[in-house]
């Protein structure tokens, strides 16, 4: 299936698609600031984690991967399952509603329970919530924006959810430099924040039905939905993003490497993930125009390039600021270029039937691949030691970023566009 030039008409009068991709839809907007106060929950929590978990509860950097894997991993048991079932139903908003009240309970129960096995339950509760939203959110933004602005449609939201995942460091680093070691305190902030974005997310966000608005009625089978994905090229982009996934370093094992090669104090550590996120926010939107305008895959691939910078940065002997300073700019460049970039280069690929879990089916990719990255890199950290460990997976992401590009090449969008883009039905 092609995308379809042809103006979009409407009761306001017809638009054409050049004026149409210069707007951002106001529900890209309203779910961006679902995601930013959501993201100001859980990244105050993630912020105190890896100290947290090694410093104050005494995990060795073998078990720390453990619990880092399953913080990066075990959203993907259930991603798929809330894309398909969001196609399924045509509700994609209250499979996402279902999916951050669950995220939104976990922030409660940080409260009164703070012992290891209690922290790795809630932990699984949140990350089950991310995996059941993420896809259905994701579909909803693709599904209120033109095809040919998606990079940038994805681009202000994760813009805005960066502006979240910022200011949460900044809430548990602030909480923690008044009262030294009050960790319950950032819990109970996280789950106000929790609150406030389900309640957006409940009465202000349109109920959106993406398949009644493109009269497809069906109903969805599991079976063929992974046919027609099959046919759309998402086999190579599945295998690419695995390659790449698996050879990305978590953030949290970044700034422990940081953090013991300069030894500075722990308190500080949140601002780690500030400095991240804030050059993410920066390069959010520009780089999402990139990719519309030179090719999705080809930013896709170049911020894998950075990641590879960012990696230097963090495994040279020599500390400073400075070095700290390039590792977390590029770390933001990387995922500017990466996140929002996947979902959209997704989207373009799927019709608008499948793609709730055409989108959950690469995140899942990413998610398993990171869960196995986090246990490998926790070996390679125990036996070789930091700055080895970073090294070596340097080198291996610089010899899959060529295998990557060559599966990527050609792809070319197939899947129905956004918000009332028609499709040519015969060349399906």
């Amino acid at each position: 299936m092609y995308i379809s030039e042809r103006p979009r008409q409407g009761a306001e009068g017809s638009t054409t698609v050049a004026t149409a991709s210069r707007r951002v839809a106001p529900t890209v907007v309203l779910l961006g600031v679902v995601s930013l106060l959501t993201d100001v929950s859980s990244e105050s929590v993630s912020a105190i984690l890896p100290v947290y978990l090694t410093a104050v509860v005494g995990l060795t950097p073998l078990a720390y991967g453990f619990i880092d894997g399953l913080y990066q991993g075990v959203s993907a048991l259930v991603r798929i399952l809330g894309g398909w079932y969001s196609d399924r139903t045509d509700r994609p908003k209250w499979v996402a509603f279902a999916g951050y009240g669950m995220s939104a309970v976990s922030k409660l129960l940080l409260v009164p329970l703070h012992g290891f096995v209690a922290l790795t339950a809630v932990i699984t509760v949140d990350r089950l919530g991310k995996g059941l939203r993420t896809g259905p959110r994701d579909a909803l933004i693709a599904s209120a924006s033109p095809p040919e602005s998606l990079g940038r449609a994805f681009g202000v939201h994760r813009a805005l959810d960066t502006a979240g995942a910022a200011i949460g460091p900044l809430v548990a680093f602030t909480v923690l430099w008044l009262v030294p070691g009050d960790y319950t305190s950032v819990f109970v902030a996280s789950f106000a924040a929790a609150i406030l974005g389900l309640g957006v997310l409940g009465l202000v966000v349109p109920d959106l039905r993406p398949r009644r608005a493109s009269g497809d009625t069906r109903r969805i089978a599991v079976r063929p939905s992974l046919a027609v994905m099959a046919r759309s090229g998402m086999g190579r982009l599945v295998a690419a993003a695995a390659l790449l996934s698996v050879l990305a370093i978590s953030d949290g094992f970044l700034y422990l490497s940081l953090q013991q090669r300069d030894d500075f104090a722990a308190t500080w550590f949140p601002l780690l993930f500030v400095g991240t996120n804030v050059a993410y926010f920066a390069l959010a939107v520009p780089v999402g125009r990139l990719a519309d305008r030179i090719g999705r895959q080809r930013v896709l691939v170049g911020g894998h390039v950075l990641l590879v910078g960012a990696y230097l940065a963090a495994a040279g002997p020599g500390g400073g600021l400075a070095s700290t300073i390039v590792c977390l700019l590029l770390l933001g460049a990387f995922y500017a270029a990466t996140d929002g970039v996947l979902a959209a280069l997704t989207a373009s690929l799927v019709p608008t039937s499948v793609r709730a879990v055409g989108i959950a089916t690469t995140q899942t990719v990413v998610a398993v691949a990171r869960f196995a990255s986090s246990l490998l890199f926790g070996v390679l950290w125990a036996t070789l030691g930091r700055g080895p460990a970073v090294y070596a997976y340097a080198g291996l992401l610089l010899l899959a970023i060529p295998v990557a590009w060559w599966l990527l090449r050609g792809l070319r969008p197939t899947g129905t566009g956004g918000a009332g883009t028609p499709v040519d039905e015969a060349t399906a």
